[in-house]
């Protein structure tokens, strides 16, 4: 298994990998545009030349960060590659300076395994929000929040 930052070319893999599952209502959907402006924030899992994990930390804020658009493919779920890319990406935040990282969630269970506990949204500040006037399900959020103190 190789962990490393994407480039252009696993764009298409990425967007069908977050995509099938959005489509099952199991995390939200990410257009190919949000993926290529914010491909530096990700790292992909990469198995026989196959894209098959990804996760992306979004920098909020002063000390705060986000991980979103966590998706490993069905074939190897269980195999420790979500452990690993979150582990990679808490790493990076700490390596920023970053001192909370929080995730919005439909899969709470996931992040708690990681040491995330499950906190009220309203807890997180106003700047969390910005982005999500743009989504389908503004204003009837019913993602999870938990966060980590890193």
């Amino acid at each position: 298994m190789i962990y490393r930052k994407p480039t252009f070319k696993d764009v298409e893999a990425m967007f069908e990998l977050v995509n099938n599952y959005a489509e099952q209502g199991l995390m939200l959907g990410r257009s190919r545009n949000v993926l290529y402006e914010s491909l530096r924030d990700f790292i992909v899992a990469e198995e026989n030349g196959e894209i098959v994990g990804m996760g992306a930390l979004y920098l909020m804020w002063n000390e705060l960060a986000e991980i979103r658009a966590m998706a490993i493919a069905p074939q190897v779920t269980k195999s420790g590659i979500g452990r690993n890319i979150v582990q990679a990406l808490i790493e990076e935040a700490k390596n920023l300076g970053v001192t909370t990282v929080f995730a919005l969630t439909y899969q709470p269970d996931f992040f708690k395994k990681q040491g995330f506990t499950e906190l009220p949204k309203e807890e997180l500040p106003h700047k969390v929000w910005k982005e999500c006037i743009n989504c389908t399900k503004f204003p009837n959020c019913d993602e999870i929040a938990l966060s980590i103190k890193i």
